[in-house]
């Protein structure tokens, strides 16, 4: 009696979801007082979209709206319903609440229950985490098809009511820098859809002894009141380390396939900014790939990224090859990685 065949994870379908209609940097420029010019040269990003209207500071989209969208679009493009989904993981830093977890919120909304859900909690890195988790899951047999969802809303975080002059660049920095989104993906045992297999995932934390590259601060009732910033980064930190942390990724993520550089038909590079994005794009060893940007029009909108550098590949993706997809993780230093590859 022959062996059964080993278990495959498959990327059957991407949906996403962006708020709202772009926001460009002139618009920026006159609601926020941040330099045009000096937006477009040194961050790289030309526009992004806002869950919250700036000029009101209204709410127009929670996480769990445009995550469900999303995941409602995966599910239409592989042709499948709620009761297909075994299970459903997701990544974000920005949850709608601290509970329910905004899985849940999903779920219920798609009509899923009766499954195990996994909400993690991280950064740029979370949406390859969940797709880690889900692989794992197919691979051990415990579920046959599984949806991944990514998203943030970063746009809570930033202040809408203040005097522009007030504030100084490594604060403003931030509603260039970000915008909001969500993406999602099935994963399933059974090749259909797009019949990507998904060969490896790797996620590798690298911050020990090391200073945060990102914090996102929470305020309670009891320190509502606090002059803590929000959001901070520590961008030379970030410039310094991302390079190589993604070098290092790709290098082990081909090493565990069995790859060599000049077999990878495309590259999804970390997606920090659309200068960064191009500078590392530069620098990684893979001179025959198709390089898959989009941060440059959608801002860094964290866990929906991964999902929509899938979506823009597969809308290039003609026949077989192989890709490779880095996401590095600044908050305390992740790096993380996906192989892919259709015959």
């Amino acid at each position: 009696m022959s062996p059964s065949p080993a278990p495959v994870a498959h990327l059957v379908s991407v949906g996403t979801c962006l708020p709202g209609e772009p926001v460009d940097n002139a618009t920026l420029a006159k609601l926020v007082g941040v330099d045009e010019q000096w937006a477009e040269m040194f961050i790289g990003n030309v526009s992004r979209h806002f869950a919250v209207d700036l000029a009101t500071g209204q709410v127009r989209h929670s996480l769990a709206d445009i995550a469900a969208t999303a995941a409602d679009r995966a599910l239409a493009a592989a042709g499948l319903e709620a009761v297909d989904i075994d299970c459903v993981v997701m990544g974000t830093a920005t949850p709608d609440q601290l509970m329910p977890a905004t899985v849940n919120l999903v779920a219920d909304r798609l009509g899923i229950d009766n499954v195990p859900t996994y909400q993690l909690q991280s950064g740029c890195a979370g949406a390859v985490q969940a797709l880690d988790v889900a692989r794992t899951l197919l691979l051990a047999g415990r579920c046959s098809t599984v949806l991944v969802i990514g998203g943030d809303v970063c746009a809570k975080h930033l202040e809408t009511d203040f005097d522009p002059g007030s504030r100084t660049p490594g604060e403003l920095v931030n509603y260039i820098l970000f915008g909001d989104g969500a993406g999602a993906a099935v994963l399933s045992a059974e090749s259909f859809g797009e019949r990507v297999e998904i060969r490896q995932v790797l996620n590798r934390l690298v911050g020990l002894g090391k200073a945060p590259g990102q914090v996102i601060d929470w305020f309670g009732l009891g320190d509502r009141h606090s002059d803590r910033i929000a959001v901070s980064e520590d961008y030379k930190a970030i410039e310094a380390a991302v390079p190589v942390l993604a070098t290092q990724m790709f290098w082990e993520l081909i090493g565990d396939v069995g790859w060599t550089a000049d077999q990878v038909d495309y590259l999804l590079p970390p997606q920090l900014s659309g200068r960064m994005s191009d500078r590392i794009s530069d620098a990684m060893p893979a001179p025959l790939a198709q390089r898959v940007n989009v941060v440059r029009t959608v801002g860094n909108n964290g866990n929906a990224l991964p999902f929509l550098q899938l979506a823009e590949l597969l809308g290039q993706w003609q026949g077989g090859g192989r890709a490779v997809t880095v996401a590095v993780e600044s908050s305390k230093w992740i790096k993380s990685g996906i192989a892919l590859e259709r015959a």
